[in-house]
């Protein structure tokens, strides 16, 4: 768990981090649980690298080839 959390830090995790605590602190200041959850789940996010902070989401094109049509 150590390692999950302190390895493999990139921008992506970080913007998850910086706007779920954003969310976080703004819901619990304007007393709204729901937003607070939501920013909570964010921050996990940015912390456990799980969700698409661990790249889960990121589409690889890598290996697509460019078709062209002929007429």
């Amino acid at each position: 768990m150590k390692d999950r959390i302190l390895t493999g830090w990139n921008i992506q995790r970080v913007v998850f981090l910086v706007i779920g605590l954003i969310i976080t602190i703004q819901s619990i200041l304007d007393r709204q649980v729901t937003g607070a959850i939501i920013g909570l789940y964010f921050t996990a996010m940015g912390i456990f690298r799980f969700g698409c902070a661990a790249g889960g989401c990121i589409i690889d094109n890598s290996n697509t080839e460019s078709k062209s049509v002929n007429k």
